[in-house]
């Protein structure tokens, strides 16, 4: 059965064999790959596509800039894209660009992570975590990694 995968680059859906995703799939409207191996920026112009669209879970990490924890945990957020994909969706909403997006999501401390499955948002954590502890996060929270 063929998954929803928003492209990164122009935010358009492509439907991608399941059994297909690890074989570096590319978007079938500006052909650029699906997966980079690293967190998609999100915005008000791709939110919808990205977050709410997805047939594979998506985890959204909203940061701000002047954050300390947030500067350190995203190394470990950026490694996470490189080795979860694409089996999850990694992005970064920026609070303070994105200030709209952050009062839906009701965004209170930062960093916060939201893990999103069929467009829902199916768990929340607040605070940086090691690499090891967000996996094991994600995978008590029914993403298979």
């Amino acid at each position: 059965m063929p998954l929803n995968i928003s492209c990164p680059g122009c935010s358009t859906l492509n439907k991608v064999p399941a059994e297909r995703l690890q074989d570096g799939p590319k978007c079938g409207k500006c052909k650029q790959p699906l997966f980079l191996a690293r967190p998609v920026e999100l915005t008000t112009a791709n939110y919808q596509n990205m977050v709410t669209r997805n047939d594979i879970p998506v985890l959204v990490d909203c940061w701000a800039s002047w954050c300390g924890p947030c500067k350190q945990f995203t190394p470990v957020f950026e490694q996470a894209a490189g080795l979860f994909e694409p089996k999850l969706r990694l992005a970064k909403l920026d609070t303070e660009a994105e200030q709209a997006i952050a009062a839906q999501l009701q965004i209170r401390s930062i960093p916060t992570l939201i893990l999103f499955k069929q467009g829902r948002e199916s768990a929340r954590i607040s605070g940086a975590l090691p690499l090891g502890q967000l996996k094991q996060w994600l995978n008590q929270n029914g993403v298979d990694l």
